[in-house]
């Protein structure tokens, strides 16, 4: 087969979209080296480092002198061919980022990670949703394959597009074991602590600050906590500024908690490993995710997690999490009460946690987009 991959969410800082399409990339590329890959990607000055990762014997670019913004712009409105700049060689073409352009040579693939635009509308970025608005009915219409990452996933666009449903197939996210597995070198773990001023014990969030993560109900749940423990750990908010931040933390000051929750802001990736290993237990009550990657990933280093029961958090993470209710401060509390005084819960979670993110590989993830694949041709 000749496969081709959009690389826009591989430029530049990944997040969720971009780490879901570089495991399973990557795994595909290794695992079927009978294949040939292009990632394709519009750009006037180019950007062809930033893939060197990714590329193979049996992998290159294709790069289009043009402006990626105004395709995506111009190709809303008039239908631009895709393949007058990338030709119609490919048997398939896959992209990540939930939009798919017009006229694509041969068959097309999308993910779609998530119905927020529809079921949160209020947590997503304006110029997200209005691209979701505008495109994305369109772009599944396109495409001949729609891939969720969990079956929630699915059922939510079953819920608001019932005439998918047939071209709908369930891949799973993965986990690198590579990169997440647990650290127990104490002079590293004391090392991230120092740099980053956190103290012996923390609760950790990792991920990106905005409404959807659910932090202000987390920094409410954790006022409850450490007003009834004198010695409570700390609360560590790692992750870059998303939007509507400037609530959580004024939220920090009123409850005058600025020297119990730390934000450390971006963590750089070699660090994330040993931060979630030093961690009393990783934290994350969103209110909404289409997989969720961060709980997978500290489970992955042996870190207990407490989740949500919403969206897909309690499929990922099986019996290997604390549940917890999103909406109610309470139950949050409850979880983190429960994590910081029961060592045998915290064990059990962190063999329980380890063995989940065995099943949830990137090898496994690749393999069943490759079925979809094959299915198509």
């Amino acid at each position: 087969m000749n496969i081709a991959f959009d690389a826009l969410p591989l430029l530049g800082r990944l997040t969720g979209v971009g780490y879901c399409e570089a495991g399973q990339v990557q795994e595909l590329i290794r695992q079927h080296p009978q294949d040939r890959y292009t990632f394709n990607y519009f750009s006037i000055r180019g950007h062809d480092e930033l893939l060197a990762p990714y590329l193979a014997p049996n992998a290159g670019i294709r790069r289009a002198a043009f402006h990626g913004y105004a395709y995506r712009l111009l190709s809303s409105f008039l239908p631009l061919p895709y393949s007058a700049f990338f030709g119609k060689k490919n048997d398939i073409t896959h992209f990540f980022n939930y939009i798919v352009p017009p006229h694509v040579g041969g068959k097309t693939v999308v993910t779609v990670h998530d119905m927020a635009y529809l079921s949160c509308g209020e947590t997503v970025r304006d110029r997200t949703r209005r691209m979701l608005e505008v495109g994305l009915e369109t772009s599944m219409e396109r495409a001949d394959r729609i891939i969720a990452p969990s079956d929630f996933s699915r059922r939510e666009i079953i819920r608001y597009f019932p005439r998918f449903e047939g071209k709908i197939r369930v891949v799973p996210c993965g986990v690198d074991k590579a990169r997440f597995h647990p650290v127990t070198d104490a002079a590293a773990l004391r090392d991230v602590r120092t740099r980053y001023g956190l103290g012996e014990q923390y609760f950790l969030y990792l991920g990106t600050i905005e409404p959807r993560k659910n932090l202000e109900m987390l920094i409410k749940a954790y006022y409850q906590f450490a007003m009834a423990h004198r010695t409570a750990p700390q609360l560590v908010l790692a992750g870059g500024k998303g939007w509507l931040y400037d609530s959580i933390f004024e939220q920090v000051q009123q409850l005058h908690l600025d020297k119990q929750i730390i934000f450390t802001e971006y963590v750089e990736d070699k660090d994330i490993c040993a931060m979630m290993s030093g961690a009393l237990a990783f934290v994350f009550p969103s209110l909404y995710e289409g997989f969720g990657i961060p709980p997978l990933e500290a489970m992955a280093c042996g870190t207990p997690v407490l989740v949500s029961d919403a969206a897909s958090l309690p499929e990922v993470t099986s019996t290997a999490a604390v549940i917890v209710r999103p909406d109610d401060a309470g139950s949050i509390a409850e979880g983190l009460h429960a994590l910081y005084t029961d060592a045998a819960l915290r064990e059990r979670l962190r063999m329980q946690g380890m063995a989940r993110a065995e099943q949830l590989s990137w090898r496994h993830s690749a393999e069943l987009l490759y079925r979809v694949y094959e299915e198509l041709l």
